[in-house]
């Protein structure tokens, strides 16, 4: 009896431990699967989706990263930095792409590879003002400064301590601006401060180039991706990657991507509308509109606000050509590889994506419809329907444009909105779509006023 009562413990310990144990899904098993799982956050400067094309400038490194492994890339969204770790340690993912912060309380549970980036918050405000831009944090003292809840809010009443009291705070909770609209209000003027991570105010000065971003305002943190503690061959790998990878010619175009080249456009006029013309390429646009039954003067306002008519026109995404198609949309469209800045090829390819982008909204009676083609034209179709999504969900008019869904595209830029579970396409900038919209429709209008068809 106690023979059986030992082998029936002894059995249920094996039994236990079979269960504890795990097996180790490092560099091996992920060449032989020829799949990499790369856990990461919606973003601008980590991951997101812009006209039906995966983007991000960690996106990219993990691509090149799966490149160099020789294996597909998968990417598993998780919804904060807490859940990038626990899906990570459950086995949900191989790989956290994301700028993790370096902590004591996380080392033994996970390794930290790859590039190690500093990170802090700055100052954003304009370089070009009476007074001169700040230059010191003591100099905040008497200023505003508005900030969204969380670490900002939590650093910047810290700060107002360390100094000694004075500096105004405003708590911006509302879930109507996000901080890249507080970004944006600095830029306009509409504000004077605001505070963001140094990555996030880098990028959207490419953005509006008369802001200022280099005055820290916190100390620095150490960051840097991770995987599981006992995928040693893989933290081994992705050391190496990056060694190697850091001066090559694509990590350093990613680089210059989100960071360095300008996303402004600058707009000259072409040619004088007063003598009935709009572009060069005004007969095209009569062609190809009828093929989709659209006003030609409504297809060469689109390709005014993608290219200025400038046929070599590269947008910082890679967009090409008269109407700016990105490079997989193009091969889609039937566009020949290298004829992609041929106006003509360019136009055929626009109409025929535009054709294809009215059957998701053929719901949506006429001219309503174009607004939102247009609207997908920019951002993808994705990002739209989450918008309506949105719009039918908070009791706006889904099937209009104008005061309805164009609210909720600008909220696609805040946590609070592209988290929704309405929504299944993430973070997206969504003031360029909704100036994009309004601009070409208002072009369009003179156009129709001063050209006859």
């Amino acid at each position: 009896m106690i023979g059986l009562l030992l082998l029936s413990v002894a059995a249920g310990c094996i039994q236990r431990n079979r269960q504890i144990e795990k097996p180790v899904h490092d560099l091996e098993q992920i060449q032989d699967s020829g799949v990499l799982r790369v856990l990461t956050l919606y973003s601008s400067t980590s991951y997101f989706q812009y006209r039906g094309q995966e983007m991000g400038f960690q996106y990219e490194l993990a691509e090149q990263f799966a490149a160099y492994l020789g294996v597909k890339l998968e990417v598993v969204v998780a919804r904060n930095v807490q859940e990038l770790t626990t899906l990570l340690l459950a086995g949900k993912g191989d790989l956290i792409a994301y700028n993790l912060p370096v902590t004591n309380e996380l080392r033994d549970s996970i390794e930290y590879c790859g590039e190690e980036t500093i990170t802090h918050q700055v100052l954003v405000q304009r370089n070009k003002w009476r007074p001169a831009p700040l230059k010191d944090v003591t100099e905040l003292i008497g200023k505003e400064v508005y900030v969204k809840p969380g670490r900002y809010l939590m650093r910047m009443n810290n700060l107002n301590e360390e100094v000694g009291g004075g500096i105004i705070i405003h708590n911006e909770s509302s879930d109507s601006l996000s901080l890249e609209d507080l970004i944006m209000m600095v830029a306009q003027g509409k504000i004077d401060y605001t505070v963001a991570d140094n990555d996030v105010a880098k990028l959207n000065q490419t953005y509006y180039p008369n802001l200022e971003v280099s005055m820290a305002v916190s100390h620095d943190q150490r960051a840097s991706w991770a995987v599981r503690k006992e995928c040693t061959q893989l933290a081994e790998a992705v050391n190496k990657w990056h060694e190697e990878n850091t001066t090559s010619p694509k990590y350093t175009a990613s680089m210059k991507r989100y960071f360095e080249l300008s996303k402004t456009k600058y707009f000259y006029p072409i040619m004088s509308v007063s003598e009935g013309k709009i572009s060069p390429y005004d007969n095209l646009f009569r062609q190809y509109a009828k093929e989709i039954n659209w006003d030609w003067r409504l297809l060469a306002s689109l390709a005014y606000t993608e290219s200025n008519f400038d046929t070599t026109a590269v947008s910082w995404a890679g967009a090409k050509g008269l109407m700016q198609l990105m490079p997989r949309t193009a091969k889609a469209m039937g566009v020949p590889e290298g004829k992609e800045q041929n106006p003509e090829e360019s136009i055929k390819g626009a109409v025929k994506y535009i054709e294809l982008t009215a059957s998701t909204f053929k719901s949506i009676p006429q001219p309503e419809r174009n607004k939102f083609i247009l609207a997908a034209y920019n951002s993808g179709t994705g990002h739209i329907i989450d918008a309506m999504a949105l719009a039918e969900k908070y009791g706006a008019n889904k099937y209009v444009w104008d005061d309805n869904v164009e609210k909720y595209i600008l909220l696609k830029s805040h946590e609070e909105y592209f988290s929704d579970p309405v929504c299944k396409h993430g973070y997206f900038r969504g003031i360029e779509t909704y100036n994009f919209v309004r601009e070409i429709t208002q072009r369009y209008y003179k156009y129709r006023e001063v050209i006859k068809e």
